[in-house]
């Protein structure tokens, strides 16, 4: 179980990695956009993002 915690964080630090790799100044844009938006939008989305999370989750363990 642990092998399969570790290979989700390796994956995890590869995708969050290939965008500021390979286009730095567009990240850095969309960052900055980012930090722009009212905290009940980030708020917002990130609870979104969560809860597909958790539906993927669900579907792929059970």
């Amino acid at each position: 179980m642990l092998d399969v915690l570790f290979t989700a964080m390796a994956l995890l630090l590869i995708f969050e990695g290939i965008g500021p790799m390979l286009f730095p100044n567009k990240w850095q844009q969309f960052i900055t956009q980012l930090a722009q938006q009212p905290s009940s939008q980030l708020r917002t989305m990130g609870g979104v993002l969560v809860t597909i999370g958790i539906v993927s989750l669900y579907y792929l363990l059970w």
